[in-house]
């Protein structure tokens, strides 16, 4: 395994740790989520410039879209939360009382 490819894969699972054990907010959630598809964008924007060839090359722009959708959607819900219940603690948000 390369440093690159060590370096990436180790960003994805800080990301993916972060996300697991850090659950207070929804915006620290978004932010672990933005860093692994990050992580991902660049593994495969690499990965594609590496082969060489021009089937992988449109892969990390889908993935760029994809993650762009999320952001959006993620900062949406981060905003209704916040008017509905008033912080964005996510221990607030039960199911059972909306």
């Amino acid at each position: 395994m390369t440093l690159t490819n060590f370096s990436f894969f180790s960003a994805f699972i800080l990301g993916l740790a972060g996300l697991s054990f850090n659950r207070t907010h929804l915006l620290s959630a978004l932010l672990c989520l933005e860093g692994m598809m990050l992580s991902l964008y660049l593994s495969f924007s690499l990965w594609a410039l590496t082969l060489g060839a021009t089937n992988f090359s449109s892969a990390p722009m889908f993935l760029l879209t994809f993650s762009a959708c999320e952001a959006s959607t993620g900062l949406a819900l981060l905003v209704a939360t916040a008017r509905t219940h008033g912080s964005d603690h996510l221990k607030a948000l039960n199911l059972l009382q909306c």
